[in-house]
């Protein structure tokens, strides 16, 4: 994973999430857009990942590392966050209660 104390991280993640909030503007479906966001996700980091690779047979041979390691840190994160608005939910759901 990317170094998470360097502020240029949680500005690109903010950059992304900006960007989910505008199209909320539009689509007011919440799973859409979290949807959307996590394939976008996906195709880039299979597209990443795809850089590493020489042929698509030592790619194929890697899938499951791959998909390892992006299992492990998508959990990783999402556990943080989770326990992130957990700990904060009076602060955060202040803002933003569904309805």
């Amino acid at each position: 994973m990317a170094d998470a104390s360097n502020q240029a991280f949680y500005d690109r993640a903010d950059a992304h999430i900006e960007l989910s909030n505008e199209q909320l503007k539009t689509c007011e479906n919440l799973g859409e857009v979290s949807a959307s966001m996590m394939f976008g996700t996906t195709r880039f980091n299979a597209w990443a990942s795809a850089r590493n690779f020489k042929s698509a047979a030592e790619m194929a041979d890697a899938r499951e590392a791959m998909l390892k390691y992006f299992c492990d840190q998508y959990r990783m994160m999402l556990e943080d966050n989770l326990d992130d608005h957990i700990n904060n939910f009076s602060r955060y759901s202040a803002v933003q209660a569904p309805e």
